[in-house]
């Protein structure tokens, strides 16, 4: 049995609940294949970023060669870039493998920081993952991000405008919004859609990687983009339903437990 390859750049959560291994754990419970490239290695727990260390770009582009000279990738997820000069790296892959297929989906996580604010790049973030952005089938911000990435607008349609000049697909995340639920909102073309899910207690870590990820997967499977929204944030909501403690703080998605859920 062939599973589809979904090319990953992320960095390294030594916590385990975020990035790289959050992308691995998604990709695989939706039955994908994740070919892992880590970006930054981050010094964090479950709850707070202490300090990035961005991996060098040439060994990004070396793994990327390894990779590509014998695997077909059909999809990309990109997290968090580290620099510049990876988002360069990042930027020549995407623009290689499109000129060989290009329809081939790209879902890129806004990662702008840490959900408590701490930075996640040495450079401005906003401007280091700017040439990234016309490259995305959809892009997954979060309301903070999408504020950010339209230079403070706070109008959700005047959002999701800007953002839908760069990309076809824009998935705006309503977890930091208040309310007894999670409202997410897709807009493409003139479509919009609201996802709305009963906002769970407590606090989670790696939520927003876990869904771009499993969405990811989904479209690296052949599925429409309306049907992966539904099934990726449907696998994020029983993930978060079945997430357990590793220490005092945010809990971690119960991503395998979730995958297991949707296949029985």
């Amino acid at each position: 049995m062939n599973k589809p390859c979904v090319l990953v750049f992320a960095g390294l959560d030594p916590s385990g609940g975020a990035g790289i291994q959050a992308d691995i754990e998604a990709i695989g419970a939706m039955g994908a294949h994740a070919l892992p490239i880590i970006t930054t290695l981050t010094v964090q727990d479950n709850d707070r970023v202490h300090a990035i260390h961005p991996v060098e770009p040439d060994l990004l582009r070396a793994q990327v060669a390894a990779l590509l000279g014998k695997m077909a990738v059909a999809a990309v997820k990109v997290g968090i870039t580290g620099s510049r000069d990876n988002v360069r790296v990042i930027v020549e892959t995407l623009e290689g493998l499109r000129a060989r297929h290009p329809s081939l989906p790209v879902v890129i996580d806004t990662v702008l920081a840490s959900g408590h604010g701490d930075a996640l790049s040495r450079e401005d973030a906003v401007q280091t993952i700017r040439p990234l952005l016309s490259l995305a089938t959809v892009l997954t911000p979060n309301l903070p991000e999408a504020e950010r990435l339209c230079e403070g607008e706070r109008d959700l349609l005047q959002q999701a405008q800007h953002l839908q000049s760069l990309a076809s697909h824009v998935l705006i995340k309503g977890g930091h919004d208040e309310g007894e639920d999670v409202i997410n909102h897709w807009f493409h073309g003139q479509e919009r859609r609201a996802f709305q899910w009963a906002r769970l207690p407590g606090e989670f870590h790696g939520t927003g990687c876990t869904l771009a990820a499993a969405l990811a997967a989904c479209l690296a499977l052949g599925q429409p983009v309306a049907a992966a929204m539904q099934r990726a944030q449907a696998y994020v909501h029983r993930s978060l339903q079945s997430a357990y403690r590793i220490a005092a703080g945010q809990r971690v998605p119960g991503r395998w437990s979730a995958g297991f859920q949707e296949q029985q």
